[in-house]
């Protein structure tokens, strides 16, 4: 009983460690002058920021989320965790899985702080049972900071992934979308209103490919700037396709040479290399299946075509 508690006590001291250096870490951050700055300026935002409230209707749920959504982004504005430039970089890569609001990156910030709270709480309370570390008070120590920061590390893992899926979907779509954008454009289309079209058509079928092109349509129409729109469409989707198609709009909108040519030429390469790509895929797939048959299929075929033979061997050799 008393090694229990002692345990416990031991817990609990690494835990109010934890807290008390992330305390004093955050006061001074929020105590230096370019925290002070960095402090106001957050307030002035939330100030300035219009907090719409949700509508009081019979859908709690929603009205629940949204509410715990806000929470979350404050959490998130008030942590002095990241600077400037680092939460830019994580703004990008929000935005490039498919999260465009606001309070995106204060979201994403508050959750990996969350989770390797959790994380190291779970480490201290389990670090006990762990052999060879569990006896080593330091050991548990070292381990709850660095589940910490591996704890904190994860979401941005968790983001890249969801990216990456999202980049190959749209990929997957692109020469269709090529061809939508040829066909339109040889109707007589301006490429705003093309690319609006385009987007209509590509909304069953994939629909991340289909929000930024509507995203990009909507700039071309109401700001004017093309090569700034165009320029957005290819940070946002991240895809050498896509950069390239951008490329060639921007060229043939400075020279006057026909968007049309340059789209049906980029359409057929960009078909060539999706070809090429399953046609490399189809040769690989041979390679890939020599393991699995011989784990799986191989011992089903040896049982079948020897199993009589050995049956006879054994049974011949008990009669002996």
């Amino acid at each position: 009983m008393s090694h229990f508690s002692l345990q416990t006590l031991l817990n609990l001291v690494m835990l109010g460690a934890l807290f008390g250096a992330l305390a004093l870490w955050w006061a001074a951050k929020r105590g230096s002058t370019r925290g002070r700055i960095a402090e106001r300026a957050r307030a002035a935002a939330l100030s300035q920021r219009p907090d719409i409230a949700p509508d009081n209707t019979d859908d709690d749920d929603a009205g629940l989320r949204v509410r715990l959504a806000q929470r979350i982004a404050t959490l998130g504005e008030r942590l002095p965790l990241f600077d400037a430039q680092y939460r830019a970089a994580l703004g990008k890569q929000m935005v490039r899985s498919g999260y465009r609001g606001k309070r995106a990156v204060p979201i994403l910030i508050a959750i990996k702080f969350i989770f390797g709270i959790v994380c190291a709480t779970l480490a201290v309370l389990q670090g006990s049972h762990l052999p060879f570390i569990g006896q080593y008070p330091i050991a548990r120590a070292i381990l709850m900071v660095f589940v910490f920061i591996v704890g904190m590390i994860v979401p941005e893992y968790v983001l890249a992934f969801r990216a990456g899926q999202r980049r190959r979907a749209m990929a997957a779509c692109l020469p269709d979308a090529l061809d939508l954008l040829v066909i339109c454009t040889n109707a007589g289309n301006s490429l705003a209103v093309s690319v609006r079209r385009v987007a209509d058509e590509l909304a069953p079928i994939c629909a991340p490919l289909s929000d930024e092109f509507a995203l990009t349509a909507d700039e071309l129409k109401l700001s004017g700037d093309s090569t700034r729109a165009l320029h957005g469409l290819a940070e946002r989707v991240d895809l050498p396709s896509v950069y390239s198609l951008i490329s060639a709009l921007t060229q043939s909108m400075r020279y006057g040479t026909p968007i049309a040519q340059a789209l049906r030429t980029l359409s057929r390469t960009e078909r060539l290399a999706q070809i090429i790509s399953l046609e490399e895929k189809a040769a690989k797939l041979a390679p890939k299946m020599v393991l699995p048959m011989m784990v799986f299929i191989m011992p089903a075929i040896v049982v079948i075509a020897a199993g009589p033979a050995v049956i006879q061997v054994l049974e011949f050799f008990a009669r002996t």
